[in-house]
């Protein structure tokens, strides 16, 4: 069965954005970025309509810019050619290459997605969509990327989740101060 991994980068008090969405904030490394991809085996990703607008309007132009770094160049490229599945009652379509809408039942839809063949399947952002599958058991493993910021408020990838133990996987520091945390769920 496939898994679904999140990933998200969060402040030092466990924001993903601050209280308006902002993510200015964000320490960009791509060492982490690196480490990060090592970790998870995707070849689809899941989003929320925020965080998909957000991504759609970015990445694609990277892959052909060649003024982007190379190591954006090589993520713009890997995210234009994943299957990437947005789950939104409002969205009209999806018109990245290789992206899906998802408009029925998350619960439904992520569970024949997790039977269903190829690689696993990455959460990128999407706070809300983190915290429905959070509270629905979807999600198998967690990727943090802490960033050495306090916000002090934001947006909480676990409002109304109630208690969720992980197990520790693995964790890297690096040069820029941030840190990569892995879990995987655990059942106790």
């Amino acid at each position: 069965m496939r898994k679904v991994i999140m990933l998200n980068r969060v402040s030092i008090d466990g924001f993903f954005a601050g209280p308006n969405g902002e993510i200015e904030w964000f320490v960009h490394d791509a060492e982490v970025d690196k480490a990060a991809h090592e970790m998870a085996d995707a070849d689809t990703v899941l989003f929320g309509r925020k965080t998909y607008q957000m991504f759609e309007g970015y990445w694609p132009k990277v892959a052909g810019d060649p003024n982007a770094p190379p190591e954006a160049r090589v993520i713009a490229n890997e995210l234009n050619e994943m299957t990437k599945v947005v789950f939104s009652k409002t969205l009209k379509a999806a018109t990245w290459e290789n992206s899906k809408l998802a408009t029925s039942n998350l619960a439904e839809e992520v569970k024949r997605l997790k039977q269903g063949s190829g690689a696993d399947m990455l959460i990128f952002g999407s706070g809300t969509i983190v915290q429905q599958m959070t509270a629905g058991g979807f999600i198998d493993e967690y990727l943090f990327i802490v960033t050495p910021v306090v916000l002090g408020a934001g947006k909480s990838l676990f409002k109304g989740v109630q208690k969720l133990n992980l197990g520790h996987v693995e964790a890297r520091h690096f040069n820029s101060g941030n840190v990569l945390l892995h879990y995987k769920t655990t059942s106790s």
